[in-house]
């Protein structure tokens, strides 16, 4: 065993085992440590807010000359006084705190969100929907060098049978009787498989996460184990 003097390494690893120690029931090491995460991350975000997206996009826009000293690539541009108006949005939005005026901020509000709305359903219909009708509309007996492929043959058919009975399953128009109803079954199977498959990936995920702070309390906190 060869433990670190680094405070802060020290620090860290009381962190960590404060974390893990809600396993055991919920404490006040648990609490501090829950707490101070939130709030360094909500007050490293705010300056990534700031100085990432307000200072470039708005008062550089607005008034160049007020950024020379921090942003000075942007300090030459001609203002765009335009971008007042986003800023007047900026400040409705913020009457939310207030009591009295909190019903201001429901329309800048419903402007962002409209306008967010319609941009982002003609991005989805490119990227996701039309992209995965695209990916659906494959041959199902696939030849490579004038060979027939049983590999990509069988994944071909899987797929199309996949889609196929899944969206089935989605219909309820017809009762789920017959060869409907079987494909309809067939399509539970198929989402269930998606469904797991998707859940094993996230929970690997967290896996990865475990083991990375196992490796940092063993191998750099108390030095058992080589990284």
């Amino acid at each position: 065993m060869n433990i670190t003097g680094d405070l802060w390494t020290w620090f860290g690893a009381f962190l960590t085992l404060a974390i893990l120690s809600f396993l055991y029931k919920d404490n006040l090491f648990y609490k501090f440590a829950e707490h101070l995460f939130v709030g360094v991350s909500a007050a490293y975000w705010m300056v990534i807010g700031i100085w990432g997206t307000l200072f470039p996009n708005l008062i550089a826009k607005i008034y160049p000359e007020a950024v020379r000293f921090v942003l000075p690539s942007l300090a030459d541009r001609e203002p765009e006084y335009w971008y007042i108006i986003p800023a007047i949005f900026g400040i409705l939005m913020l009457m939310r705190l207030s009591d009295k005026l909190g019903w201001v901020s429901r329309w800048p509000l419903a402007f962002i969100v409209g306008t967010t709305a319609g941009l982002n359903l003609i991005r989805y219909l490119r990227s996701d929907f039309i992209g995965q009708v695209g990916n659906t509309m494959i041959p199902l007996i696939v030849f490579k060098e004038g060979a027939f492929s049983f590999i990509d043959s069988f994944s071909n058919i899987v797929i199309f049978v996949g889609v196929f009975c899944g969206l089935i399953y989605f219909f309820f128009s017809k009762e789920h009787r017959g060869v409907f109803g079987t494909a309809s079954k067939i399509g539970i199977w198929i989402l269930m498989i998606t469904f797991g498959a998707g859940f094993g990936y996230t929970v690997m995920a967290r896996i990865s996460l475990l083991v990375g702070r196992m490796q940092f309390l063993l191998g750099d906190w108390l030095g058992l184990i080589n990284r």
